[in-house]
């Protein structure tokens, strides 16, 4: 299991392939998550693909704090991908990672051949409900019947939910106060990175309409819509994740 040390912490990550010619994609998970939640996609990994994911400070094996800002999220990956000398790679982010990613790609161009965002949104304010709840070092308790579609397996949402309990409540009252403040919808047209867009139709907390507007102004970007799924799109449909992410990593130029 490999870690990276920055700044004196070790950051956990995981890391598959040999990279090469069709591409270098690192996933970047959303709030209160972890790099675990990209193991299915860690199977697009193979001849000349390498497939890495982080756990973002704070969150799963790594060391550090979890910050409230997009920005300090975008800074650390930076450094992350400067320190394992990655070359221009595909940026995966779901959700809060989707921000990060794109936020990267204002700051970054250079640094990347696509983006690949999942669940994610211009601007992605967060309801005062769940916010309160976190705040007050609560988990707010319809929260996960909100990331998942209806198809979902009850045993895989009660998984689910212990696993949101394991996590520090402040963790998620950082990401979310990040996801809360972050607003680029005046910026997208910037944004001259090739881009895939992954959404469900069943997403309550990212809708297909956030999917819509950066298809609509992204300069470069397609949408996937992938049918009764949630807002846990690659674990719920990794299949069609995968089938569609592989796809675009291999139309690359």
């Amino acid at each position: 299991m490999p870690y990276v040390e920055i700044t004196g912490e070790q950051y956990f990550y995981l890391d598959r392939g040999p990279g090469g010619a069709a591409g270098t994609v690192l996933f970047l998970h959303g709030s209160g998550g972890s790099c675990s939640h990209w193991a299915h996609q860690l199977a697009l990994a193979g001849p000349g693909v390498r497939v890495l994911a982080v756990d973002l400070p704070g969150h799963g094996h790594s060391a550090g704090c979890p910050f409230d800002r997009v920005a300090g999220y975008r800074e650390f990956v930076q450094r992350f991908t400067a320190r394992l000398s990655l070359p221009p790679l595909f940026m995966g982010g779901h959700s809060m990672g989707g921000a990060i990613a794109l936020d990267f790609a204002l700051h970054y161009p250079d640094r990347l051949a696509g983006l690949i965002l999942i669940g994610a949104g211009a601007r992605l304010k967060v309801s005062p409900a769940i916010m309160g709840a976190f705040g007050a070092g609560q988990v707010y308790p319809e929260l996960v019947e909100m990331l998942y579609g209806p198809r979902t397996p009850q045993p895989f949402k009660d998984k689910a939910r212990l696993e949101m309990e394991a996590v520090d409540p402040g963790t998620f009252y950082a990401d979310f106060s990040a996801c809360n403040a972050f607003d680029i919808m005046n910026d997208l047209t910037r944004i001259n990175t090739r881009t895939l867009v992954l959404v469900g139709t069943r997403d309550r907390l990212t809708p297909p309409k956030f999917a819509r507007y950066l298809g609509d102004h992204l300069p470069h970007a397609g949408v996937v819509t992938v049918e009764e799924a949630g807002h846990m799109l690659m674990l719920e449909e990794p299949q069609a994740v995968n089938e569609s992410v592989a796809a675009f990593l291999a139309a690359a130029d």
